[in-house]
């Protein structure tokens, strides 16, 4: 089973992660952070992945840490998670409509990280949550998963359904990278011999 559990303690933060990237999208995640854990639950049904997050953060501050050092922990599961990568797809994909908005998601389990970011959000608050914590989670996701991830807002007006879309998108477009390939199922998808 492809199953990953990390720890990341910090002056700032206590993450804990468990992932197990074959399972049917169960989730429990408590971060603290109402709509956080609300966009981290369709990420784990969307995906399939099995998910169970339990983070304190230093939340008299803001929600930064909580939702960037989330995103670090979950990066680095999947990679362990992810093992020597034989077998998987590689790459995942997904436009992904909601109401008003539709988001474009597409990435590569390269271990090549980088992030393209193409999403706007009207407001800068959802609820008491800042927006601009969806490119920060995003981006930790990419440098600690080792993954080119590219996000772009194709359109949409509404902050909230922008956000969830892209969660959305990221989720499915992951469920089919790290799916197997039967055809290939003891072979590394690069030719380089390595990834």
């Amino acid at each position: 089973m492809r199953r990953a559990s990390v720890t990341r303690t910090t002056a700032e933060t206590k993450i804990e992660v468990s992932i197990n990237l074959d399972g049917t999208g169960v989730y429990d995640n408590q971060t603290g952070v109402g709509f956080f854990d609300h966009m981290l639950d369709q990420l784990s049904r969307h995906s399939l992945i099995d998910m169970t997050i339990r983070a304190e953060g230093d939340y008299h501050i803001d929600d930064h840490h909580t939702v960037e050092d989330t995103g670090i922990a979950i990066g680095q599961a999947l990679v362990e998670a992810l093992g020597d990568k034989k077998g998987i797809r590689r790459y995942g994909e997904c436009h992904l409509p909601m109401d008003d908005t539709q988001v474009r998601a597409a990435l590569d389990l390269s271990a090549r990280p980088f992030l393209v970011w193409n999403v706007d959000f009207p407001s800068a608050k959802i609820g008491t949550f800042d927006t601009e914590l969806v490119r920060e989670f995003f981006q930790a996701i990419s440098t600690h998963g080792g993954i080119t991830l590219h996000i772009d807002r194709l359109h949409g007006f509404n902050s909230h359904h922008i956000a969830e879309a892209a969660f959305k998108a990221v989720a499915r477009a992951l469920r089919m990278a790290v799916e197997y390939d039967a055809r290939v199922a003891d072979k590394l998808p690069s030719t380089k011999g390595a990834l």
